[in-house]
């Protein structure tokens, strides 16, 4: 596929923006694991090649198992990610796809597992990925 635009190229006080937020995220209490599968999850949603190949190998630099990554779309039908993770990847699934909402129970789940800070990360977490996701599809990005 050809690269479309190149936003850091025409556009860099947006890219600077975009940076803003990952900025913002490495800030955060949200720890390494749930960034990451955040991020593989929310890209395998949207159908991301260039962020699901990013963000496999750096989690798997990280200590993530080929085993939880490999299964991270089918993560219901399995034993491999903790109670948090499970409402974690509800959460970003529920996000991710917005025209469904996030449902009451979900939330309900998080408020239950962690406090409104933690929560508000991951629902930025949620939320940079998928623009990430956005300008990745738009733009073509080709995988490194």
């Amino acid at each position: 596929m050809q690269t479309r635009v190149n936003i850091l190229q025409t556009q860099p006080e947006a890219y600077k923006a975009m940076m803003g937020l990952e900025k913002y995220i490495t800030s955060t209490s949200l720890s390494s694991t749930h960034k990451e599968l955040i991020k593989i999850r929310a890209s395998q949603i949207n159908g991301c090649a260039y962020c699901i190949n990013m963000h496999t190998k750096e989690a798997r630099k990280k200590g993530e198992t080929e085993q939880r990554i490999y299964l991270l779309n089918a993560w219901r039908e399995t034993d491999l990610y903790t109670t948090e993770e499970q409402a974690i990847l509800a959460m970003t699934e529920e996000v991710t796809l917005i025209q469904n909402k996030l449902s009451k129970a979900t939330y309900e789940q998080e408020k239950s597992l962690f406090d409104e800070r933690y929560i508000a990360e991951i629902i930025m977490m949620i939320t940079t990925i998928n623009a990430w996701n956005s300008i990745a599809i738009a733009t073509t990005m080709p995988l490194d």
